[in-house]
């Protein structure tokens, strides 16, 4: 992985490059300051002030030079100066107005490159000062998170089954002293039987598993993460088309951003009690797949019609959900590559939020907003219920129509989650489908550091 830190480091005087970042309302007034040379500069650019105008200005001697940027993004914003992260020479740089703020995270991932198939692009790093020291260590971890989620997604399914997803956490768990169990087996079939019957076609070096991890004191309130951690979907015997299948190598995306969560809460020191919890499965195909039409079992007693075993992803979960409802935590998140549905009507950037709970909704929402890492709350609607009945089962896994699908998705998470204890459902893309500065197409997360910074807010530091 990148070494983060190099690239953010105390500002402490020594020679830098300075960066005017100058809002477009803002250009005139901020050029009408300068000497004439920036004003011919600027001119011979024929620059106006827009968005996304750039310019090299000369210094006060020939060897000396400054990098105007105008920006429309908020102050907040970390992807304020990501495009100059990108493509500045090498060297070490300061904002001449201000401070970085939320920007060094963007500086930071504009550099960061996944290698694992190819040759790295030899780039020497840019390096960003900032007198604001002790924001340092807990932004470049952000972006290690923020890096992991990123290459866990882009990761080929060849090379990121569920026994490397396993190794993935057994990493992690080392670094920071907590404890992992490993469920697979006859013992899974018995106990966790929706995570066995959709991984049970899959090959024995890929069989199921649930995988948890545990951290911290017992007596502090427990948190649990669950994480949807489908290394690769085919759509089982309701199979995808090929494009649908193209890029289900990303559908443990739910996965990757909660053994990321889980990093950023232990390296915080926060005083919780983790539980992370990831239900690793492929969906495959083979004789003895699962099939539609069959009724399942579920940990938590009730009975499943399966109607699409294209809509897995619900089912690990809910096994996974009743695993950390056991264990009474404070507060269940749990993040899934779910539904297309979520997509269709939010888009790949805007992840919905669902939960009854009015004051976790309410920090959630409050925490994206102040981390600029968007989500929207949607809807828990009761009225659409009923579309979960089954004729033979409790339940089905996916009601027929299609309408609503990301709403009865959540609604049949739902079940999995008593009354009392509260409960948050985010269904993420985890994947840029365009590029953008600091945010290259590929594996992405999302709403992650909103989730951090709700958890350090409702739990504090150490």
């Amino acid at each position: 992985m990148t070494d983060f830190s190099s690239l953010l480091q105390p500002d402490r005087g020594q020679p830098a490059t300075p960066i005017h970042v100058v809002r477009p309302e803002e250009f005139a007034s901020w050029l009408g300051a300068q000497p004439p040379r920036i004003r011919t500069a600027v001119a011979a650019h024929s620059l106006t002030g827009k968005p996304g105008d750039r310019a090299v200005l000369p210094g006060d001697a020939s060897d000396t030079w400054s990098m105007l940027l105008v920006c429309d993004e908020a102050m907040s914003s970390p992807w304020r100066i990501a495009s100059l992260g990108a493509s500045l020479p090498a060297g070490t740089y300061r904002l001449a107005q201000g401070d970085v703020g939320g920007a060094g995270l963007g500086w930071m991932l504009a550099q960061h490159q996944f290698d694992r198939y190819r040759k790295p692009v030899g780039k020497p790093a840019r390096v960003l000062l900032t007198s604001e020291v002790a924001s340092i260590e807990p932004t470049i971890r952000l972006a290690e998170a923020t890096a992991m989620v990123r290459d866990l997604v882009n990761t080929g399914a060849s090379d990121l089954g569920p026994a490397e997803l396993e190794a993935a956490v057994e990493t992690l768990a080392a670094r920071h002293g907590a404890t992992v169990t490993t469920t697979r087996g006859a013992a899974l079939a018995s106990g966790y039987p929706m995570i066995h019957a959709v991984g049970q076609a899959a090959s024995e070096a890929r069989a199921p598993r649930l995988i948890e991890l545990e951290w911290g004191d017992p007596t502090h309130p427990r948190v649990a993460l669950v994480g949807k951690g489908v290394c690769f979907d085919s759509g089982g015997l309701d199979i995808k088309p090929s494009a649908g299948m193209r890029l289900m190598k990303k559908d443990m995306g739910g996965a990757a951003h909660t053994l990321a969560l889980a990093g950023l809460v232990m390296g915080a020191k926060l005083p919780v009690r983790l539980h992370l919890l990831i239900p690793a499965v492929e969906n495959a195909i083979a004789g003895n797949a699962f099939r539609p039409g069959d009724v399942l079992d579920t940990r938590q007693g009730m009975t499943v019609e399966n109607t699409n075993t294209d809509a897995e992803g619900r089912l690990v979960l809910g096994d996974a959900l009743t695993r950390a409802v056991e264990h009474r935590p404070a507060l269940i998140l749990d993040f899934a590559t779910l539904t297309g549905a979520a997509r269709v009507a939010l888009g790949p950037d805007l992840p919905p939020l669902f939960t009854d709970d009015e004051a976790l909704a309410a920090e959630l929402i409050a925490a994206s907003h102040a981390q600029a890492d968007p989500l929207w709350r949607m809807p828990l609607w009761n009225g659409y219920d009923d579309m979960l009945k089954s004729d033979i089962a409790d339940l089905v896994n996916a009601p027929d129509g299609g309408f609503a699908g990301a709403i009865t998705a959540a609604l049949f998470l739902r079940r999995f989650v008593p009354p009392g204890i509260a409960w948050a459902h985010l269904d993420v893309f985890a994947w840029r489908p365009t590029p953008k500065p600091g945010r290259p197409k590929g594996g992405e997360a999302y709403a992650l550091r909103a989730a951090f910074a709700m958890l350090s807010d409702r739990y504090g530091g150490p």
